[in-house]
Order: C-alpha cells, then structure tokens, then sequence
C-alpha cells in the first residue's frame, strides 16, 4: 500500500487497524480529507548534522533583538519547565497551570525588548530553522487538491507564518490557529493576543469563536500530525470524525517515552526528520481509486 511504512523510522503498535485506517481514508476519497497539523518539531526539523533546529520561540529567544539579560532569563525559563513538559510521570492537570505559567512569562520578557514588526522577516531569515525534507511535496499536494491544512501551534504565529512564506508554501488553503504578537502603530511588540495557547490546551477550549472546524463540517476524514501528547486533542474541534489517522513524531528521549507514544499515535516515527511517509500516504491516498 505505502512502501513508506517500512522505513525503518516507523513503529506501528496495531498495523491492520492502521492499514485499514488508511483505506478508509482513501475509499472516503479527497472531498472529505482534511490535515491538522503542529507546528514546531513536527513540520519543522527537530535536528539537523546533529545539532537542534530551533523552534519558533527559539528563533525569537536567540535572535539579536532580544538583550543577553533578556536571552538568560528565557533559557532559564526553558531549563527549567521544559523537563516538566516532556516529563511522562507528570499528569497533565499537573503540568497545565505549568505551561501556562512558563508561556507567560516567557511572552511577558519577549513584550519587555520592544521587537519590532520589521524585524521578523529578517530574524527568521537569519535563523536555523528548517522545515522537514519533503516539506514541498507535501504542501504543494494538499494545495493541488485543495485539501484544508490547519496548523495548531503554540508556537509565535508571527515566526511560523514567516517560516512558510521563505518557502514558498504559505498557500490558501494553510490557515493557523497559534499565539500572534500584537504591534502597536509605531510596529513595536505591546502585548501577545489571546487566547494563550500552549502544548496542553490545543483543543476546542482556544478555538471557541473561530468557527474553524464548522465550516469544514463534511471533512470528516482526518490526519492528525503531532509531536507530543498534547497533540492528540487537536481535532477535537471536528464535528463529526469518521477516519482519524494520528501520526506522532517522536524526536527526543526516545527510548523513556516509546511506549506512551504507540499507545496514544497509531504511526510514530522516530527520529525521522522527514515528511516521506505523510507524503507516501497521501500519495495513496490521492491515487484514483
């Protein structure tokens, strides 16, 4: 079906349900399909040559306009809740307050270096960031086919939206739902817009309003693409689900989280920094049936 699924990367836990999953969805057809997707470290590199790629928060926290107090005080934000998001001892009634807290403050420190909207584009350009190898492929397959591409980060929407359009893929049918900085006339950073968004409440609580899913009601097919545990609740917004595939990069401390990860993604790819096998699903998806 999908030669892809046997990159040694993959691990699939039930691969009958899983091969079934994706005939449905192919048997479902185009119209119904829909890909949500996170955004940093799941469409962006994790790592590159060995070294980590950087995250949209990252792109900004190590940028020349923040100061060196301003880049201290935001690592030791990340040294120290960074362990507790990926710690998988931790519930995630324990760890929401928590994320909210860091995201807070973080976005409090990043308001205090007055960045300026101008400088966006030229700080990303200046980045390491990088999206996965096949990146093309597949934006430009879900474009050809006018299949809807959400992207749920908690990530900056500023950065990752400029990520996208360096290259040359922010297309009509991407639309994001993440945390926007807010300017004020003179273009400096005032205040971030709500709702804060952060690893753990990527669910219906922070779309309320947007109507997004409503008017892709006959969508019902799904890919779900993440990196973490609190990607699994980004479709929760969809009225009425009949396939989800759910598709979980597993990037870091591989071995200690493998086990929760089969249990919560149907395919988990590990330390692939590659869309080949999105790419090769929906190749067989899109193929005429």
């Amino acid at each position: 079906m999908v030669p892809e699924l046997e990159k040694a990367t993959v691990r699939i836990r039930q691969p009958e349900r899983v091969r079934g999953i994706i005939r449905s969805l192919r048997e479902q057809g185009v119209a119904k399909l829909q890909v949500i997707s996170d955004f940093d470290m799941t469409l962006s590199r994790f790592g590159c040559n060995g070294r980590r790629c950087p995250t949209s928060h990252n792109i900004l926290d190590t940028s020349r306009v923040i100061s060196e107090d301003g880049k201290k005080k935001l690592k030791d934000l990340l040294h120290y809740y960074y362990p507790i998001e990926i710690d998988p001892n931790r519930t995630l009634e324990e760890k929401r307050p928590l994320m909210v807290e860091w995201w807070t403050k973080a976005h409090e420190l990043l308001v205090q270096q007055k960045i300026h909207k101008d400088d966006i584009a030229q700080i990303v350009r200046e980045s390491e960031a990088m999206l996965r190898d096949g990146f093309k492929e597949f934006f430009d397959q879900l474009h050809k086919n006018n299949i809807p591409l959400f992207i749920f980060s908690a990530g900056v929407g500023d950065i990752l939206e400029e990520i996208i359009r360096q290259a040359n893929v922010f297309y009509s049918n991407v639309n994001v739902v993440s945390n926007y900085m807010d300017f004020n006339d003179d273009g400096v950073l005032t205040h971030f817009k709500g709702p804060l968004i952060h690893t753990y409440n990527k669910n219906n609580s922070v779309l309320q309003g947007t109507g997004y899913f409503q008017q892709l009601s006959t969508r019902t097919s799904i890919i779900l693409l993440g990196d973490s545990m609190g990607d699994l609740t980004m479709a929760d917004g969809v009225p009425s689900v009949e396939n989800i595939l759910k598709i979980g990069f597993l990037n870091d401390k591989v071995e200690e989280r493998r086990g929760k990860y089969l249990d919560s993604y149907d395919i988990v790819l590990e330390s692939d920094e590659t869309l080949d096998v999105v790419n090769g699903i929906l190749r067989y998806i899109l193929t005429e049936t």
